[in-house]
């Protein structure tokens, strides 16, 4: 039996993929200080789908169970036209995802972890002022500052095409349904807490769409559900921002130091992958350095991990122009429609 390893991490950013590799590491014997520049954990924001490999993941780093007991289960889907038309249904999914909240999943995963252990208010620190640490886990997000010292500009993440609005309404829903028009897109899930989450997207320029009002125009003449859900809508809920996505760096590691999350591989929302991989970036990365000396373990995370989210990245995108298509919808619908009744 090979004798776990351990060491002392630097984790830079305390989001869901640092968290997730913290209390892997932790369980393992490694001293870890995470550096996390908010003040605190949100106390708002919409739900995320945590998908069968997130919930291994959180088993790896000890919370298994955690998210399923507080979250709400996705066992069925639905597909409509802008109308409310009825493109396609997904019923009976064996490993079904889970519907929960961003400040729930960074609540439980702070919990996990000894007090002291996140220091908040600390702006995560160029990897070269960390002395004493035998690795340094970015996960410093979207802008990741030390992705851009390793790799330069060159590999910022680039405009999708599309901008989003997210929030929440008051009341719980039985509905998971996602509904696609022409250049935009409006999703509606459960979540915990007995509300309500929605989601939508449009094609835009980035920087030409504004905020709640905007948003309740261009849905105006969609069906019921969508014009039920934005009328309830409290404007101090709404979070609106363009969509963005990473190139392909040509490796997660430089060093001592790996990219988890979206620092390493930004992602349209459209396959509800993102917090997904950052989990599954840092419940894996955790478990090689425990494994395997520093180096080994690092490039073992980098040849399972890079082409598998790089590919994601890839199929994204493809999805968010498949939803938000303008032509050839019909073609698209009935490939969906079939592949419903095959699933």
């Amino acid at each position: 039996m090979t004798t776990p390893r351990s060491g002392k991490a630097a984790v830079l950013g305390g989001g869901i993929g640092g968290l997730t590799a913290a209390n892997t590491l932790l369980r393992h014997g490694w001293h870890v200080d995470v550096f996390e520049r908010s003040a605190a954990l949100p106390e708002s924001g919409t739900a995320l789908g945590l998908w069968p490999e997130a919930l291994d993941a959180l088993e790896t780093a000890g919370l298994g169970g955690a998210a399923e007991s507080q979250g709400v289960l996705q066992t069925s889907g639905t597909f409509r036209r802008w109308d409310g038309r009825v493109i396609a249904r997904f019923e009976g999914i064996r490993r079904p995802a889970v519907l929960l909240s961003r400040p729930a999943l960074l609540g439980l995963l702070a919990g996990g972890v000894p007090s002291g252990t996140i220091r908040f208010g600390r702006p995560a620190p160029a990897p070269g002022d960390l002395t004493g640490y035998d690795v340094v886990i970015a996960a410093d997000g979207i802008g990741s500052p030390t992705r851009d010292l390793l790799f330069g500009d060159a590999y910022r993440p680039l405009y999708t095409g599309l901008t989003a609005w997210r929030g929440w309404v008051a009341g719980t829903t039985d509905d998971t349904s996602e509904s696609w028009g022409p250049g935009a897109l409006f999703g509606i899930t459960p979540r915990d807490g007995d509300l309500t989450n929605w989601f939508a997207a449009v094609r835009a320029p980035a920087g030409s769409t504004g905020g709640l009002d905007d948003v309740r125009e261009r849905y105006r003449h969609w069906h019921p559900a969508v014009r039920d859900v934005l009328d309830r809508v409290e404007p101090g809920t709404v979070l609106h921002h363009d969509l963005y996505e990473s190139p392909r760096l040509p490796s997660y590691v430089r060093g001592t130091v790996a990219l988890i999350g979206d620092a390493a591989h930004a992602m349209a929302p459209n396959l509800g992958r993102g917090a997904c991989e950052a989990m599954v970036d840092g419940a894996t990365l955790a478990t090689l350095l425990t494994l395997h000396p520093v180096p080994d373990a690092l490039r073992r995370y980098d040849r399972e991990r890079r082409r598998r989210t790089q590919r994601l990245v890839t199929a994204s995108h493809l999805m968010s122009r498949i939803g938000t298509a303008h032509r050839a919808t019909g073609i698209r619908d009935a490939i969906l429609a079939g592949a419903a009744r095959f699933a």
